[in-house]
């Protein structure tokens, strides 16, 4: 842990080139404070790598912070407010330490608490009194949440070995529980370079696996966990893509882990052999006998007659409609 604030130190004294000086004193700015705090945050993603580690309690809130650091938008951001899950390795258990960052830390102090089922409340108020004690001895302006957890993972024993909870009583942890969804949207056509390039850029960003279908019709095929396909949905929508829908959705229920349920692999550029004009956009249309051969192989035949209204039949080798 001592590596991990000799780090934050230096990247604190590089950011600012000098110009900070270390004093109570000294009036920092609240761009300062957070531009600290997210330092300290890719911090706590290096220590905590694992999903579900660390959880947000509003989720898109460093995208908020970064967007007011760039001035695109002039409002206060939220608090950033998380909780880390903690592994104690003597006795074998987990402590939740809750965190509230003011948005003048670290030149106030912030607000934690620690939490674990295996504690008795009463020694739960020991922990966190002595947890705040020992982060009020330390320095204002000086990044201290690596510092909590470290002193969470070296003290935290003694208060569980004096509970009255039972280790082998204390709740278990459920399996996780996540919701994978598949999204069909449909668009009257699919053309320009930047709007694909939105379109995969996006996929890649929330992990998503599927399909991009150009020309007309334009054809998007979305999985992986509920939120993020929906953020998929409201970020390619926006500001005003016309002609497009969200035809039908696949949701499923699953514990643990979701590869099994995808039916692609990558998010795939998909292109067929195209009929028409080549000059003419209106008239560049998709083969759709070729699309629904591609359907078959990924056990989705079905979505053919969902996405066009009719049920998909061959003529040498086309989809009538």
């Amino acid at each position: 842990m001592e590596n991990y604030c000799f780090s934050l130190r230096n990247i604190r004294s590089l950011l600012f080139s000098g110009v900070w000086v270390y004093s109570c004193n000294m009036a920092v700015t609240i761009k300062e404070c957070l531009q600290l705090q997210l330092l300290e945050m890719e911090m706590l993603f290096s220590m905590f790598p694992n999903k579900g580690e660390i959880s947000f309690q509003d989720k898109n809130v460093l995208s908020y912070v970064q967007m007011y650091l760039k001035n695109i938008k002039e409002g206060l951001p939220p608090r950033i407010e998380y909780s880390i899950s903690i592994d104690i390795d003597e006795p074998k258990v987990k402590v939740d330490l809750h965190v509230s960052l003011p948005h003048s830390y670290p030149h106030s102090a912030p607000q934690l608490f620690a939490r674990s089922n295996a504690l008795d409340r009463p020694n739960q108020l020991q922990l966190n009194k002595h947890l705040t004690s020992h982060i009020s001895s330390l320095d204002l302006g000086e990044l201290c949440v690596c510092a909590a957890v470290q002193w969470v993972r070296d003290n935290s024993a003694s208060y569980f070995q004096n509970s009255n909870v039972s280790f082998e009583t204390a709740p278990k942890e459920k399996a996780v529980k996540i919701i994978f969804h598949r999204m069909w949207i449909y668009s009257h056509h699919i053309y320009r370079q930047e709007l694909k390039k939105k379109i995969f850029d996006c996929a890649k960003q929330l992990n998503l696996t599927g399909f991009c279908l150009t020309g007309k019709p334009g054809i998007i095929c979305v999985e992986g966990l509920k939120e993020n396909c929906e953020e998929f949905w409201h970020v390619i929508r926006y500001p005003n893509w016309k002609h497009i829908s969200c035809k039908h959705v696949e949701s499923m229920e699953t514990e643990g882990n979701e590869d099994k349920l995808h039916l692609f692999r990558t998010f795939e550029d998909l292109q067929f052999q195209a009929h028409g004009d080549y000059g003419l956009r209106n008239d560049y249309h998709m083969d759709l006998g070729q699309f629904l051969e591609f359907l078959k192989k990924h056990q989705s035949e079905h979505i053919f007659q969902i996405l066009f209204g009719v049920e998909g039949k061959h003529s040498d080798n086309q989809v009538h409609n």
